[in-house]
């Protein structure tokens, strides 16, 4: 399946919400791949229960969190907070649902959208993977590109001397020390 950069961003951040779902006691944490000729809101749908309102406002905050932190995207809406019953985030390419147990069972998205896919999490997880990997690469490609500029050369000193040691260089800025016998200034140093 072939799939663009985009897409697999957004596979990424549903796969980053489901993880906070999960570390916060959501249950029957489910993902919805939603048929693009059925729906043109969105291509993911992260359904999950809490059982009480408290719960339900925490792991709506945790996906916020995440995905503010780890990626900077911000939900384009938020609805529901304020009572916990329903509370939903909408990233415009998915969209968190995350209801008490007993609005999920009346409510029944999974049944209003039969022609969505249910998507393992080791789909997921290869996604994930890729991008980490992709991201190590990039991070380690910018470390290599800093250790490769150019020593500073000193003058008349040959290429294998062109970098002292910070202890040395530390010594060469230190203005002399006054010696005995060198007259200083000020009211000490002047004869009568």
């Amino acid at each position: 399946m072939n799939i663009t950069q985009a897409q697999r961003q957004t596979r990424i951040l549903v796969q980053a919400a489901a993880a906070a779902c999960e570390d916060k006691k959501g249950q029957q944490t489910r993902i919805l791949e939603l048929d693009p000729v059925d729906s043109g809101l969105s291509d993911f749908f992260l359904v999950t229960s809490a059982t009480n309102e408290r719960q339900a406002v925490t792991i709506a905050d945790e996906i916020e969190l995440r995905l503010k932190r780890n990626f900077g995207v911000y939900p384009n809406s938020v609805e529901g907070r304020r009572n916990g019953e329903w509370i939903l985030l909408d990233y415009v390419d998915f969209v968190v649902h995350v209801f008490r147990a007993e609005r999920r069972a009346f409510y029944d998205i999974e049944r209003l959208r039969k022609s969505a896919r249910p998507l393992t999490p080791g789909e997921f997880d290869a996604e994930l993977k890729i991008a980490l990997a992709e991201k190590t690469r990039a991070v380690r490609k910018k470390e290599t590109a800093k250790k490769a500029k150019p020593a500073i050369a000193l003058k008349g000193q040959p290429a294998a001397k062109r970098r002292r040691p910070a202890v040395q260089r530390k010594a060469a800025k230190a203005p002399p020390k006054n010696t005995p016998g060198r007259a200083t200034s000020g009211k000490a140093g002047k004869k009568r």
